[in-house]
């Protein structure tokens, strides 16, 4: 019997083995998720608002609308995940519905992580068949990444993609000896196409899994090595590029609106030396914030992790693949630095490196109790080398536990914190039948309500409106384009944080709130709910004082992008800072005009292109001045004179004469010449 067991071991070796990942798997799963609807009374929830975010796109898909996160608001680049609401549309469209979206959410998560205990069996293996055993349990045992990868993000998904690239990686690695390598190397480039849908930070796995496939395969010539490359590597490429010009021809934006929102490198106020200095303070936080918090409760004892995660890289067999698990770690880490919002929610931004670093150091404690040894000598070396391993891992998991026992309570709690105010607030807002909610954080506000929604972040997308850009400006830009949209489409209800958003609660009026008690995750104490008041808005966008019989030729509106974008609107860099201000009316002082528009310091200026009135006109300008202010004016290079305005409690409207026989076209440039001047608005009128 023990013959037959042992001739048949590789089979049962193997369905032990995914049973064993099955089980750890949905032991952590039960742990982590009994918590949490233990705090919550039974009630599906989630640790994160943004969790809400994927289900506003699923749910919007399963009805037909793909790419909205608000139906009838158009394509939206907000979801960084191409793929990852599709999985979830499909539990939506077999009845997960409501909150039990995150059920279904759940079963992928566990479903994507044995999928990558599957795959990283594959990476271990060269250090003996049981070395795969100690990946699930030193993976599982991070409590931080448990709440990632179990909290609806995406986070669990992506790892599942990124082990179909590691699962084609090593067919392509097994078919190095064969002539027959175009299927596996087209096969990986698939895979690696569906990992950076998934996350766009994966083209540094993309380019280490394409570049270990070339060098693997230079023996077999220069054009096989090349071939590879190409294969694994150009469909990420060009899924990449399609995704970048769907941007383009539907927000006017290549860049997805996620990373104009969090990047530094969109930041339109930092200089480069800012951009730098802000990455390098990222990475920093990033590896440390794991080694001497997440990995251990005492400072120094989480660098057993990265520790024994060296000791991969030792053992000759392991080490091209160490080597690639190690290039991933360190360029994700340095890829998710450059997001400003890697600091919250967890540091779930960077939890795929890390989870690659604890495979890593699963490796390493392979390699350490591995290879028996056939003298006394090798015996108790390796004896050492065993004593060594489980004193490492013992310590460790002292030091880790505490931290997993937290994180668990921290995973309910901030389940709790979203279901008592976002779900509570959302669902006072589907009873208030409101025609469009404006929203501050995209998420379950608007799932819960299931109600047409503004995002004034920008995450939601409203039609080619750069809300994203335009907020990452000022609270002033995007007001700006509120202006803009139809009256019908402008947003009847606010609810918002009013901490996050200054003196935005001027357009509403009291109406509830929904305060959240023991709060570790949301972003205030209360929620709260405005009736909007749009009235100072002004969609006409003339000049007030604006002569009988004259007529406006051309107009910029300055931070207002959908305006400055035609008009080549260049600001002053660094300047160019943006404030709004709802003030009297210089034709009727009893109403009330919103406007916003651009700092101009003494000696900094503007440029733009504007309409011109050939037959003679004037240039009117709308600003405001706590202290008298000149403005230089010169057109085509030309001067034309100065603009002047003196302090005021209303809007102003200075002029300046324009001579005749103008091009119908011109390049305006205007400086602050005497004290700051707000440049907010600009018409050439005749």
């Amino acid at each position: 019997m023990v013959a037959a067991i042992l001739a048949e071991w590789a089979a049962i070796d193997g369905w032990l083995y995914l049973v064993f990942a099955t089980l750890a798997t949905s032991f952590v799963c039960a742990t982590f998720v009994g918590a949490m609807l233990e705090q919550t009374g039974g009630e599906w929830s989630a640790p994160l608002d943004d969790v809400f975010i994927h289900f506003d796109y699923a749910r919007s898909t399963a009805r037909g609308y793909p790419f909205q996160w608000s139906e009838g608001n158009g394509y939206s680049s907000g979801n960084t995940s191409l793929s990852y609401p599709f999985v979830l549309s499909f539990g939506y469209w077999v009845g997960f519905r409501k909150q039990l979206l995150m059920a279904w959410a759940v079963l992928v998560a566990c479903l994507s992580i044995i999928l990558f205990f599957v795959a990283t069996a594959r990476l271990v293996a060269p250090a003996g068949r049981w070395a795969k055993y100690a990946v699930p349990p030193v993976v599982l045992a991070l409590g931080a990444l448990d709440w990632s990868l179990f909290s609806g993000m995406e986070n669990a998904f992506h790892l599942g993609v990124w082990a179909l690239s590691v699962l084609a990686l090593e067919r392509l690695v097994d078919a190095r000896e064969s002539a027959r390598f175009f299927g596996p190397a087209a096969l990986l480039g698939l895979a690696n196409a569906f990992l950076v849908l998934t996350r766009p930070e994966s083209v540094v796995c993309v380019a280490t899994f394409a570049v270990s496939a070339a060098v693997l395969h230079r023996s077999r010539g220069l054009v096989r090595a090349t071939g590879t490359l190409l294969l694994a590597g150009v469909p990420a490429v060009i899924a990449l590029g399609l995704q970048s010009a769907a941007n383009r021809a539907y927000t006017g934006e290549w860049s997805q609106a996620g990373a104009i929102a969090k990047l530094a490198i969109h930041h339109p106020y930092m200089s480069s030396a800012d951009k730098w200095d802000d990455w390098v303070f990222h990475l920093k936080y990033v590896i440390f914030r794991m080694t001497e918090h997440h990995f251990a409760d005492a400072k120094y004892w989480g660098y057993l992790v990265p520790a024994a995660a060296l000791v991969a890289l030792v053992r000759p067999a392991l080490r091209w693949r160490a080597a690639t698990l190690w290039i991933q770690v360190l360029g994700w880490w340095a890829v998710v630095a450059l997001n400003g919002q890697v600091r919250w929610q967890n540091e779930r931004y960077a939890m795929s490196g890390t989870a690659w670093l604890l495979v890593l150091a699963a490796m390493g404690l392979a390699t350490l109790v591995s290879g028996f040894g056939d003298t006394l000598r090798g015996r108790i070396g390796w004896g050492v080398r065993l004593a060594v391993a489980g004193l490492a891992t013992t310590l460790w998991w002292h030091h880790q536990r505490p931290n997993f026992r937290d994180q668990v309570w921290f995973f309910a709690r901030a389940s709790r914190n979203i279901r008592d105010q976002h779900v509570v607030a959302g669902r006072y807002l589907r009873d208030m039948e409101a025609k469009r909610v404006l929203v501050g954080d995209a998420g379950a506000l608007l799932y819960a309500s299931d109600l047409p929604g503004l995002d004034i972040i920008g995450l939601g997308g409203y039609k080619d409106y750069p809300f994203a850009r335009a907020t990452k400006y000022g609270l002033g830009g995007a007001l700006e384009l509120i202006e803009r949209m139809p009256d019908e489409d402008r947003p009847d209800v606010m609810a918002i944080y009013p901490s996050w958003w200054g003196d935005l609660p001027l357009f509403g009026t009291y109406q509830k709130e929904f305060p959240v008690f023991g709060n570790v995750i949301c972003g205030g104490a209360a929620k709260v709910i405005y009736r909007s008041d749009w009235s100072p808005m002004d969609r006409v966008g003339l000049p007030k004082t604006l002569a009988e019989g004259e007529r406006v030729v051309g107009s910029v509106d300055a931070g207002d992008l959908m305006s400055e974008r035609p008009a080549e609107f260049v600001h002053p860099k660094p300047g160019g800072y943006l404030v709004w201000r709802v003030l009297p009316s210089p034709a009727d002082p009893k109403r009330d005009l919103f406007d916003a528009g651009r700092i101009l310091a003494p000696g900094l200026s503007e440029e733009m292109t504007i309409d011109l009135p050939t037959s003679g006109g004037r240039l009117v300008a709308r600003t405001v001045a706590s202290k008298p202010a000149a403005l230089r004016v010169r057109l085509n290079g030309q001067e034309l004179g100065l603009m002047r305005v003196e302090p005021g409690p209303t809007w102003q409207e200075p002029s300046l004469d324009l001579p005749v026989n103008l091009p119908p076209r011109g390049r305006l440039t205007v400086e602050a010449e005497e004290g700051e001047w707000i440049d907010y608005h600009l018409w050439t009128v005749q």
